[in-house]
């Protein structure tokens, strides 16, 4: 009984091909024969496209020579149905058989885009523009949109510091609001309940964990110093002493030109830690790991100034007139 069935499917088989007008023989001759685009193609296909579609679309674009001829090679094999949503890149040499393989595969193209630490919340959602990933307009109302930051399970007013420093990997396509929550999902994984718990010994809840790790993290030369200006910080909170942080004031500036002034020091605003005292109402920056771990575990040092060096780092002083004699060495050439 299962020969006789056999027989009859391939009989239909046959006289499908017949019917189409697609001899065997053609038929296996182009399902093995690759072909090699001119240039790396990228086809996006959306869920729920049928599979004519599909296949004239890569007739069209070059990747196969006959999209008829590919429609029933994915019929027979029983592929038209088992394909994945995605863009997929075709460079290189493909078969039929090959293309109708990473169609099945779900090898979707990604799209990548690498956030360092200490950018702006503004200047990832260029970094996202600039890879492909959405629209400059969208990110800029989602980043000051409380409806959205509450989506997230965050208090804020705006997603300032909140956006983890990682390298991403998004397929085309992904929305504005979609690439927003991965990093922010990134950034609370981070807080571990050591870490939280750490910084509530030290009085300070998530937001300003995250917001002094965004100072240190624009402050230190290399993350190695990263517990040492987090330890002037404390020690500085603790004695009801200003941070006295320049990239707090810069911050604050909105067209800064890279130098600070006097007049910009004196400038109050609820960002200028020389004239405000404790921390700023939100972070400056997104920190990284290191950064969050420094701001939770600071380094057991009584320091309360820090200066920077010519080295690229800080020299750290217990007294002023330390820190001043410091300021006049590195600063003043003195």
């Amino acid at each position: 009984m299962n020969g006789r069935i056999r027989n009859i499917v391939l009989a239909a088989g046959v006289g499908l091909l017949l019917l189409v007008g697609i001899p065997i023989g053609v038929l296996t001759w182009f399902s093995m024969r690759p072909v090699t685009p001119l240039h790396p193609i990228l086809v996006e296909i959306e869920a729920g496209r049928s599979f004519t579609s599909v296949a004239q679309e890569l007739e069209d674009a070059g990747v196969v020579v006959d999209g008829r001829a590919l429609r029933l090679l994915a019929r027979l094999k029983q592929a038209d149905r088992g394909i994945h949503a995605g863009v997929y890149r075709f460079s290189g040499a493909h078969s039929p058989l090959e293309v109708l393989e990473v169609l099945r595969s779900g090898r979707v193209e990604m799209v990548h885009v690498t956030i360092p630490e200490g950018l702006q919340a503004h200047e990832v959602a260029v970094r996202c523009v600039a890879a492909g990933l959405g629209r400059m307009g969208r990110y800029v109302n989602l980043l000051e949109d409380m409806r959205f930051t509450e989506s997230l399970g965050l208090q804020v007013d705006d997603l300032e510091g909140y956006l983890f420093p990682e390298t991403y990997h998004f397929a085309p396509g992904t929305s504005e609001a979609a690439v927003l929550r991965t990093m922010v999902e990134q950034m609370q994984a981070q807080l571990e309940t050591e870490l939280l718990a750490a910084a509530q010994e030290r009085g300070m809840n998530r937001h300003e964990l995250i917001t002094l790790a965004s100072i240190i993290q624009m402050e230190a030369g290399n993350e190695a110093e990263m517990v040492r200006i987090s330890a002037v910080f404390h020690n500085r909170l603790q004695r009801n002493m200003r941070l006295q942080s320049d990239p707090t004031v810069i911050y604050s500036l909105e067209d800064f030109d890279g130098n600070l002034t006097r007049a910009h020091l004196q400038k109050h605003h609820p960002y200028n830690t020389y004239s405000i005292f404790g921390l700023p109402p939100g972070p400056i920056a997104c920190p990284g790991a290191v950064a969050l771990h420094a701001a939770a575990f600071p380094a057991d040092d009584d320091a309360l100034y820090f200066v920077a060096t010519k080295e690229g780092g800080h020299h750290f002083s217990r007294t002023l007139r330390e820190h001043n004699n410091a300021v006049r060495r590195y600063q003043l050439g003195k």
